[in-house]
C-alpha cells in the first residue's frame, strides 16, 4: 500500500489528496490552465503522488516543472465518455491533427496545418468532405488543443476563415497520446489496449471503474471482479474515501462513488436547465412503468421516455426553456444522452434499460412545516384502559 503517504503528516496528505482529485480531474495540467496554480504543489509532492496512482490505480504520472501528465485508462467500448465538444468525426479529425503535427515545428500557418490533416485523412482513407459540419468538426478539434496549451493562436485565430499562425508546445504534444501506439495493429486492438486492467489486474479493474465511473454495478462487471468488490466493499470505501474524498454508497445492485464537493463530477447531476431537470422528474414515472428484471434494471421504451417528457412539458410549459421544448423528439434525446453519460440508462435491443441507482434520486416527502405554519397537535387520545391499570374480571379498574 501507499506507505509513504500513511507517514505524511495531515497537512501534507490534505494537500496529496487535494492534487490527486486535480489530476484525476485533468489530467494533463500546465501553468496558466484550470487548476494550473496546483502545479507547484504537484511538483513538491511528485513522489507520493506517483506512489498513490501507481499503488492504487496502476496509473502512471508524469511530473516536470511545466506541466504534469496523468496517464489514465481508456474507456474501453463506452461510447458516453469522452469530450462532449467532438464529435466521433471531431474526434478523428484530432487524431489526423496529432499525426500532422508531429516532425512540423513549433511554428505552423494554419492553411499549412488544415492541408497537411486532410493529405492524412487521405492517406488513412478517411473521406474529407469540404462542407459546413466537416470544417466545424476540424475547428472543434484545433480548439480542443488550444485548450489544453498544446497549440497556440500566436496570430489569428483557429476559428476565423483568415490566416493564422499556430505554435506549438512539443513538449505537451509529446505527452498528450496515451495508448500503447508502437503495439497495437488495429484501432480496435489500440482501444482494447487503452482500456486494459492494471498490474494488480482485478484489484486496479475494479478500483478504476469506481473511481471514473459514477455508478458500478455488479451485473455489469465480470464475475470475479464483482466478488472481489463485494469481498473488498467496506475496506475499498476506506481507501476512496482517505486517497481521492469519494464516498461509496453500497446497494445489493452495485456501488455508487460520489464526490461531496461536485468537483471530480464532469456532470452535475440533479443540475441547472431545462434538459437536468425534466430527466430527474422523470426517474419516479419511468420506474414506476415496468417491473424491474433480477438485476434491478426498469425496461423502458422510446415511447415511455417520450410520453413521460410530453407530460412534464404540458404540465408546467411556464417551467421550461422555450428553445429545449419546441421539439419534443430532441427534447427526448437529449434526456436519454444525459442519463447515458451518468450510467442511468443503456440500450437494451429495441429498448432501453434504467439502472437501479436511478432509485437513488426518487424525491423523498418533505416531513417539515411550511414556513409560518405551526404543525398541528396530536388528536387526543380516546379514553380507554391504561398499561398500569389493575385488571379485573369485569375490566379496569
Amino acid at each position: 500500500m501507499t506507505t509513504t503517504f500513511d507517514e505524511l503528516p495531515d497537512i501534507d496528505a490534505a494537500n496529496v489528496v487535494r492534487c490527486a482529485r486535480v489530476l484525476l480531474r485533468r489530467p494533463l495540467l500546465r501553468p496558466g490552465g484550470p487548476d494550473g496554480d496546483l502545479l507547484p504543489m504537484i511538483y513538491r509532492q511528485r513522489a507520493v503522488l506517483q506512489e498513490v496512482f501507481a499503488s492504487l490505480l496502476g496509473y502512471r504520472l508524469v511530473v516536470e516543472r511545466r506541466f504534469a501528465r496523468l496517464y489514465k485508462s481508456g474507456p474501453g467500448a463506452d461510447a458516453t465518455r469522452g469530450e462532449p465538444s467532438l464529435s466521433p468525426r471531431g474526434y478523428a479529425y484530432l487524431a489526423l491533427t496529432l499525426a500532422a503535427l508531429t516532425g512540423i515545428g513549433r511554428q505552423v500557418l494554419l492553411s499549412r496545418l488544415v492541408s497537411d490533416i486532410r493529405a492524412a485523412a487521405v492517406e488513412a482513407g478517411i473521406e474529407v468532405v469540404d462542407d459546413p459540419a466537416d470544417r466545424r468538426a476540424l475547428t472543434a478539434a484545433l480548439r480542443h488543443l488550444v485548450a489544453l496549451g498544446v497549440i497556440t493562436e500566436t496570430e489569428g485565430s483557429v476559428t476565423g476563415d483568415a490566416e493564422a499562425l499556430i505554435t506549438i508546445d512539443t513538449d505537451l504534444l509529446g505527452q498528450l497520446v496515451a495508448g500503447p501506439l508502437a503495439e497495437a495493429e488495429s484501432p480496435q486492438q489500440l482501444v482494447e489496449q487503452a482500456a486494459a486492467a492494471g498490474p494488480r489486474n482485478i484489484e486496479h479493474a475494479v478500483r478504476r471503474r469506481l473511481v471514473e465511473d459514477p455508478v458500478v454495478l455488479y451485473a455489469d462487471l465480470p464475475a470475479e471482479q464483482a466478488d472481489w468488490l463485494r469481498r473488498n466493499t467496506a475496506n475499498e470505501s476506506r481507501l476512496l474515501e482517505r486517497h481521492f474524498g469519494l464516498v461509496t454508497e453500497s446497494r445489493a445492485e452495485g456501488v455508487v462513488a460520489s464526490d461531496p464537493e461536485d468537483y471530480l463530477t464532469d456532470v452535475a447531476f440533479p443540475g441547472p436547465g431545462t434538459v437536468a431537470r425534466i430527466a430527474l422528474l422523470a426517474l419516479p414515472a419511468l420506474l414506476a412503468r415496468g417491473a424491474p428484471d433480477d438485476a434491478g434494471n426498469h425496461p423502458v421504451t422510446w415511447q415511455d421516455l417520450t410520453e413521460v417528457c410530453e407530460e412534464l412539458v404540458d404540465s408546467y410549459p411556464a417551467a421550461w426553456s422555450r428553445q429545449a421544448t419546441e421539439d419534443h423528439q430532441d427534447l427526448v434525446r437529449s434526456v436519454i444522452a444525459l442519463l447515458r453519460r451518468l450510467g442511468l440508462l443503456r440500450p437494451d435491443g429495441d429498448r432501453w434499460s434504467l439502472a437501479p441507482a436511478a432509485h437513488r434520486w426518487l424525491p423523498q416527502p418533505d416531513a417539515s412545516p411550511a414556513p409560518g405554519r405551526e404543525p398541528e397537535p396530536p388528536a387526543p387520545e380516546p379514553p380507554g384502559w391504561s398499561l398500569f391499570d389493575e385488571m379485573e374480571e369485569d375490566g379496569p379498574r
